[in-house]
């Protein structure tokens, strides 16, 4: 069922059953009263009748058969005329009075006892009678006064009442379902206006909004899907931008880094098939070779890392001299053509690492210092144990980096200087993607940097103790 359903069935549901119970409840009350105060009236005459008879009977207390023989003189007047009223013993047999009563005594006078008095309705034929009666205790012996009044009418109003209220209930039902229908018509309109445009905009349709009619929470609500509807249109239109350019870098970085490797490995197996001194030849040869296969599964790894963003690179402890001496012998050659001179530094301790990916940073870092020192000048690859952790830096006596500029460089395509890093080939994804591996470590990269001085970029990592 339809909430639009539910509301206007439940507002009908509850209207019919609180006014049904509340007209119940009030209608019967009413009779309740009218019947109390009947009896409270037939009480009232009960005890005329028990000062009567106490009078009659003077000062010297009765048996009941005196008071039997005194009853018959005995008359009170009410409501224009004489009152009936009986005598009966504790059997409810009659034994004298005025007039006759039309109900028995014995189901009201069985449940009285001594000095107590009581009342209860008794159905004779169509009619309803209030029945009341009292002891009367005497010398040897107790007598019940009774009397009893015809209330048949106050059953009448009653059912007369329950008619007239079936009727208006009828009628009331009517009204509220008609009520209930506007109700939950204005109520879910703007309801079912947000469903629609929720569907279209699920289909694709990222520019659709909803008309905002009001300033309850139904308003409110349409203003936040539109609010909602503007912040999707913007981000899917900046991820679509991301990922084009995404593809773009992944192409051209894919293409620029099968070029090498086939070069690399096919000049390697060309070093080991030619004779040449043994030594250069072997050394040689197993380190570009070596070189070769890191790029090829480097690469592997580069895809799984940006285009399926994958986590869950298995580390190994890698002892961290050794690994610092190799990064710094690929770049040394290199280095050392431009007037760099490279210092590797690095305190005994075993890290949990990803080799490949690790060791990217930190040529990736070492390669960024390279550019930022076109003069040559000095530069430090270190590593030392800080606290539970262990630390890489590099820290160069280039151009530094702009103090406007530092707080993005970690930022994906974001270059300093743009005209430079293109000329050297670079596409600003770096740093972005320093950081981003340093983070699957469960490490973090920081940056400092004084601009004319020189930069000093610092990574923290987990674990390295010892050796």
């Amino acid at each position: 069922m339809k909430l639009y359903w539910k509301l206007f069935c439940s507002m009908v549901i509850v209207t019919v059953l609180s006014c049904s119970v509340g007209g119940y409840f009030l209608i019967d009350a009413q009779w309740r009263n009218s019947v109390e105060r009947e009896a409270a009236s037939l009480y009232e005459i009960n005890d005329l009748l028990r000062y009567a008879l106490h009078r009659e009977m003077g000062a010297f207390p009765l048996s009941p058969e005196g008071l039997v023989e005194k009853a018959g003189k005995v008359e009170v007047t009410a409501r224009g005329g004489t009152v009936p009223y009986r005598l009966s013993d504790s059997e409810g047999m009659h034994q004298g009075g005025k007039g006759s009563l039309p109900v028995q005594a014995t189901p009201l006078v069985s449940q009285l006892g001594e000095d107590q008095r009581g009342w209860m309705l008794q159905r004779v034929g169509e009619r309803t009678y209030l029945h009341t009666a009292s002891a009367l205790k005497l010398v040897g012996g107790t007598l019940y006064l009774e009397n009893c009044r015809d209330i048949s009418a106050l059953f009448s109003n009653r059912a007369e009442q329950y008619r007239s209220f079936f009727t208006f209930m009828l009628a009331l039902v009517v009204g509220v379902a008609l009520v209930s229908l506007l109700v939950s018509y204005l109520l879910f309109r703007p309801l079912g206006r947000l469903s629609s445009a929720t569907r279209r905009l699920a289909e694709g349709v990222l520019a659709e909004r909803v008309r905002v009619d009001s300033d309850d929470e139904l308003g409110r609500l349409s203003q936040d899907f539109n609010t909602m509807a503007a912040r999707i249109e913007e981000q899917v239109q900046a991820l679509t931008d991301a990922a084009r350019r995404q593809e773009e870098f992944i192409g051209s970085f894919a293409h620029e880094l099968k070029t090498p490797l086939t070069s690399i490995i096919g000049y390697a197996d060309l070093l080991c098939s030619r004779p040449m001194a043994p030594e250069q030849v072997q050394e040689s040869a197993g380190y570009i070779f070596r070189e070769g296969r890191r790029l090829e599964a480097l690469s592997q790894k580069m895809l799984e890392l940006i285009i399926l963003d994958r986590r869950d690179f298995p580390l190994r402890e890698v002892s961290m001299p050794e690994f610092l001496a190799l990064v710094g012998g690929t770049l040394s050659p290199a280095l050392e053509e431009v007037g760099i001179h490279l210092t590797v530094q690095a305190e005994p301790g075993q890290v949990p690492l990803e080799p490949d990916l690790m060791e990217m940073v930190c040529l990736n870092l070492l390669d960024n210092a390279r550019k930022a020192m076109e003069g040559g000048g000095e530069l430090l690859l270190k590593g030392f144990v800080e606290g539970e952790g262990y630390c890489l830096q590099v820290r160069d006596t280039g151009k530094g980096i702009p103090p406007g500029e530092l707080a993005r460089v970690t930022e994906p395509f974001y270059m300093v200087d743009k005209s430079r890093a293109r000329a050297q080939g670079g596409v600003g994804l770096g740093l972005a993607l320093c950081q981003r591996i340093v983070a699957l470590h469960g490490g973090s990269l920081a940056l400092e940097s004084i601009w004319g001085e020189g930069t000093t970029v610092t990574i923290q990592l987990k674990g390295g103790g010892t050796v």
